[in-house]
């Protein structure tokens, strides 16, 4: 059986809102309660049937020991790498736990769904590509909501790309040289087959975007499991939620952090 891995990409070093990743969302479910972004991206992620090991990358500078420990208190496999080269950490934390398809997932995406992890798997081991995302940067429409991001390549890929590229933006955002060029690698895109959704934001990267995620899981019905289905039904319920980070500007794939 092919061994799948997600990795997860974390660090606290945000630019827009510092250590967001261990910010605690207060969720009316008790089964969530302390759960920090982090704890909810994890968790969801480990409910996906197709993976074989959830692990979280980040960096190895002293800025993150915080977050290393935290993941070594909730039994999260974890492992630390270059803090810009996150290729090259990804890459690493991929290969130290034997991975032959890696899923990449950013740790500020807190309600990552298994369901749609698992369909961007089974497609990616259908058709036998090299990349297969639910989404491309622009000028690809986004028909899932930011916050559901899935990527998923095979460990030669990945390696490939460590060995190849040189622009600090695909080494920085990890798998931009498996698609920047068409017909480099095989590729695919799973599109949403629910309506267009490409602009609810679930991602968490302001304090408008903590605002509304928190109040999201503060409804009610909200539940650590709730499906995205479930979770979509929850915000178009209260327009409030999106009226809070509707005017974020996402972050692009040719963006890199400028900080040395």
């Amino acid at each position: 059986m092919t061994r799948i891995v997600a990795v997860v990409q974390a660090r606290l070093g945000s630019e827009r809102l510092p250590g967001k990743v261990l910010r605690e969302l207060p969720a009316a479910d008790p089964a969530a309660a302390g759960l920090t972004v982090l704890d909810w991206c994890v968790q969801r992620l480990c409910r996906a049937a197709t993976l074989d090991e959830v692990v979280v990358a980040t960096s190895d500078e002293p800025a993150d020991d915080d977050l290393a420990a935290h993941c070594t208190s909730r039994g999260y496999a974890v492992a630390r790498g270059s803090l810009h080269d996150v290729l090259a950490r990804v890459l690493a934390a991929a290969e130290a736990h034997e991975a032959e398809v890696v899923v990449r997932v950013t740790a500020d995406c807190p309600l990552i769904d298994p369901d749609v992890v698992d369909r961007v798997v089974a497609q990616h081991r259908d058709r036998e590509d090299d990349f297969t995302a639910n989404r491309l940067p622009p000028p690809h429409h986004r028909s899932w909501p930011i916050g559901l991001d899935v990527e998923v390549a095979s460990i030669g890929a990945l390696r490939r790309a460590a060995a190849e590229a040189t622009e600090r933006a695909h080494r920085e955002h990890v798998m931009p040289y498996l698609y920047a060029v068409p017909g480099r690698f095989a590729t695919s895109v799973l599109e949403c087959d629910l309506g267009d959704h490409g602009t609810v934001r679930w991602t968490v990267d302001t304090p408008a975007d903590l605002a509304a995620i928190s109040g999201l899981v503060a409804r009610p019905a909200v539940r650590l499991e709730s499906a995205w289905t479930e979770l979509l039904d929850e915000w178009y319920a209260d327009p409030s939620l999106a009226a809070m980070n509707d005017e974020v500007t996402q972050r692009t794939a040719s963006d890199v952090d400028g900080r040395d």
